[in-house]
């Protein structure tokens, strides 16, 4: 067979139009509706030649979102009076898994703009707040943004540089922040600054900012290697003047916040990366039984069986770590350990998932016409963003630490 043939044969390799087949507990029946109907979505919306011409020309996916809003996706855990659907933590993982599954940028907007943005807005906000920066935002028509990280204060989030002086009734906001995602699209950000370097954690406030206003700077978007079509730029901000209605947290409160705030992410994120590591999989069956060699499927060969059992097992272990974060968020019990382990395990999972995709698929699995190769791409952003995987094996060792008095 040649390789324009089996090309052609395998471009109809989707794993939007595969069975997806689930083996863990049975989700609550009102969440499995919304798995449902979130499936349907994928499957009707991000559709391959759409994802992969978003991928190719790091388009947002504006038309996506906005039908996402339409359908209360974009204000899962925000209350109803402000538009918001209400829904608990476990929906929310559910909702960005089964996104992921098509489209892994989709997936991480939706995640990064409930979870950071919308929930903690939500959970922390004042009424007024609310009406002013959550409303416009749950709907897919407004993206939010959050301003955390900076060039030297990733997972050190206390050495954070960017300031805030107090000036009557208003903040001066100065300084640099990186990697916000979303951030060439959004209308508002929450950003965390210091009111005093030297106090470090304890000085951190955060503050509800529109992006437009002035003394805020956009920069270009990044170039990276995968979820090419979410935007993540650096901003600056020179002099910003933020009135104290607007201040979420005050000094002293920020950096416990932001630390509740990265543990719901880190279920976001790990409920991406198990999109990305499912759609690996449903492709490698799929390829694996269409691809002839040796007159056999290749799905018969050992080797090969044996690639998709270990995706399946990682899979799921994975899975029951994101199912066991989520609902920990959602009992308000203590999650940190928990968030880590899912995000860890989730993470590389996904790569190793993308990579046996890659393998089995062989030279079809590397060229661009296949998403093969763009799992593997977005699957290794999921080990960096949110913290690294070396900084979650830190968070759970000294987790661990505390459980045993240490």
């Amino acid at each position: 067979m040649s390789i324009n043939s089996l090309r052609h044969k395998s471009l109809s390799l989707s794993a939007n139009k595969l069975i997806t087949r689930y083996f863990t507990t049975n989700l609550p029946n009102d969440v499995k509706i919304i798995q449902d109907l979130v499936r349907k979505f994928t499957n009707e919306e991000l559709r391959p030649e759409v994802v992969a011409k978003n991928d190719r020309e790091s388009r947002f996916p504006t038309e996506q979102i906005e039908k996402l809003g339409d359908m209360g996706f974009m204000g899962v855990s925000a209350a109803a009076e402000f538009g918001g659907s209400n829904m608990n933590i476990l929906s929310l993982s559910v909702i960005v898994e089964e996104l992921s599954r098509g489209c892994a940028s989709v997936g991480a907007i939706v995640s990064i703009h409930n979870c950071l943005y919308a929930n903690l807005l939500s959970r922390i906000g004042t009424q007024e707040q609310k009406e002013k920066w959550l409303r416009e935002y749950t709907t897919g028509k407004k993206i939010g943004a959050f301003a955390l990280s900076e060039m030297e204060a990733g997972s050190d989030v206390s050495a954070i540089s960017t300031t805030a002086r107090k000036d009557g009734d208003y903040y001066v906001l100065n300084g640099s922040k990186a990697w916000v995602t979303s951030g060439t699209e959004a209308g508002a950000s929450i950003v965390f600054a210091t009111i005093d370097k030297g106090q470090k954690h304890k000085g951190i406030a955060a503050f509800l900012v529109s992006m437009n206003q002035e003394g805020v700077q956009r920069g270009r978007n990044e170039r990276k290697i995968g979820i090419k079509a979410t935007s993540t730029i650096s901003m600056t901000l020179t002099d910003v003047r933020v009135h104290s209605d607007d201040v979420l947290c005050l000094p002293g409160k920020g950096f416990k916040v932001a630390m509740e705030q990265l543990d719901v992410a880190r279920v976001g994120i790990a409920s991406q990366a198990l999109g990305i590591a499912q759609a690996s999989l449903d492709t490698a069956v799929h390829y694996a039984s269409q691809r002839i060699a040796f007159d056999s499927p290749i799905l018969k060969m050992s080797s090969v069986k044996r690639r998709l059992a270990e995706m399946a097992l990682e899979i799921e272990s994975s899975r029951l770590l994101v199912r066991q974060a989520a609902q920990k968020k959602d009992q308000n019990l203590k999650s940190t350990k928990h968030t880590s382990m899912a995000k860890w395990k989730a993470s590389t999972t996904a790569t190793f998932c993308a990579h046996n995709c890659i393998q089995i698929m062989g030279g079809m699995g590397v060229i661009e016409d296949l998403p093969a190769e763009r799992y593997y791409r977005d699957a290794r952003i999921t080990e960096i963003y949110g913290g690294v995987t070396d900084v979650q094996m830190m968070i759970v060792a000294e987790q661990l630490a505390k459980e045993y008095g240490l």
